[in-house]
């Protein structure tokens, strides 16, 4: 078997399920939002002390830890803390405003917030240097590869902290350099990199974790780094509360909707486009599904059951009317997009 199989080997069974106490104890704590105004503040008096560790992150969500010649360690608060404690500090005088993504879009002079535990593959990360410390590795270019990375995460701590932040950046493909074709100049003469290998770290605020919180400088960096659209994600929160608030719903033991929902992509999309008619009653959806042949099922109590998501999705397609029969030939649709047909005016 080749190195590269080991080592895929050895990323999937770190990515296998863990079901540590401290995990289940991080689900059922009280979430507080963290004042991110008196953290920067307080972290200021005290940034020159600090400890800052540096992770490196691939493509599977497994951290490596990095080893750093003392002049880079210099190099780190620069940069990845300067710009985050300025930005912060800085717009507690402009004006600034702490959102989560639930309550408005994002704008100037707003820094949107969630908590980190709602992005999945976020999770993943914090629980291998919460939990998992002890079972990461050094990263070795030749035995994990640099373009295999996909960010950066600065750890800080210092005594006087209650724990850690971590930054985290993206690292661009197209600012890695190694093998043929990349350079280096010392004065007036080029030469080859020979065996090593460079990438460079983004000057910009990306992703900050503080607490329970995750704060988004750049929403797109929180998509491509994690999969998490942020908007969509809100969308269909919003969307969820309302659907439980007019229907009764029954699900199998240990789930719910928001379970069932929560990293579905397709069930995200459909949510976005739901929109619920006042006077959409159950008997309506129950007896439109059987004229149609995509019925639903209800429980004793009158509930609709819903066993699996493609029952959520039909559920919902009934709910924002998105199937239809075609009068002329008897064929059902699943419809895609709709746009609705007014008559046409007078004068045409």
């Amino acid at each position: 078997m080749g190195q590269m199989d080991d080592e895929k080997l050895i990323e999937e069974a770190a990515q296998a399920p863990k079901t540590d106490i401290l995990a289940v104890a991080e689900d059922d704590e009280e979430y507080i939002p963290t004042d991110v105004f008196a953290w920067a503040n307080n972290l200021y008096q005290y940034k020159d002390q600090l400890k800052i560790e540096l992770f490196l992150i691939n493509k599977n969500n497994v951290i490596y830890s990095a080893k750093l010649a003392p002049e880079l360690e210099k190099q780190l608060q620069p940069l990845f803390l300067t710009g985050v404690l300025d930005f912060i500090l800085n717009g507690a005088a402009e004006g600034l405003v702490v959102r989560g993504f639930e309550e408005a879009e994002a704008e100037d002079h707003v820094l949107q917030r969630t908590r980190w535990k709602n992005v999945d593959k976020l999770v993943e990360v914090m629980h291998w240097v919460r939990t998992q410390e002890h079972e990461i590795t050094q990263f070795v270019e030749e035995e994990h590869d640099l373009k295999r990375l996909k960010a950066v995460m600065a750890r800080g701590t210092h005594p006087a902290m209650s724990e850690p932040f971590y930054i985290i950046k993206a690292l661009p493909r197209a600012q890695m350099m190694k093998g043929d074709g990349a350079w280096m100049v010392s004065g007036k003469v080029f030469m080859p990199f020979e065996d090593a290998v460079a990438f460079k770290i983004p000057a910009d605020n990306q992703l900050l974790v503080v607490g329970q919180d995750l704060f988004v400088f750049s929403q797109p960096k929180l998509k491509s780094l994690f999969g998490y659209d942020a908007k969509k994600n809100s969308i269909a929160a919003k969307k969820i509360e309302e659907i439980l608030a007019r229907f009764k719903l029954a699900f199998a033991e240990g789930e719910d909707l928001n379970s069932m929902v929560k990293d579905n992509k397709p069930l995200i999309n459909k949510l976005q486009k739901l929109e619920i008619a006042p006077d959409m009653t159950k008997d309506k959806i129950l007896d439109h599904g059987e004229e149609l042949d995509v019925a639903l099922m209800t429980d004793e109590a009158g509930a609709i059951i819903i066993e699996n998501p493609k029952d959520l999705a039909k559920f919902i397609n009934l709910v924002n009317d998105d199937y239809i029969e075609s009068n002329l030939t008897g064929i059902r649709y699943e419809i895609q997009k709709k746009r609705e047909l007014k008559p046409p005016k007078p004068e045409e």
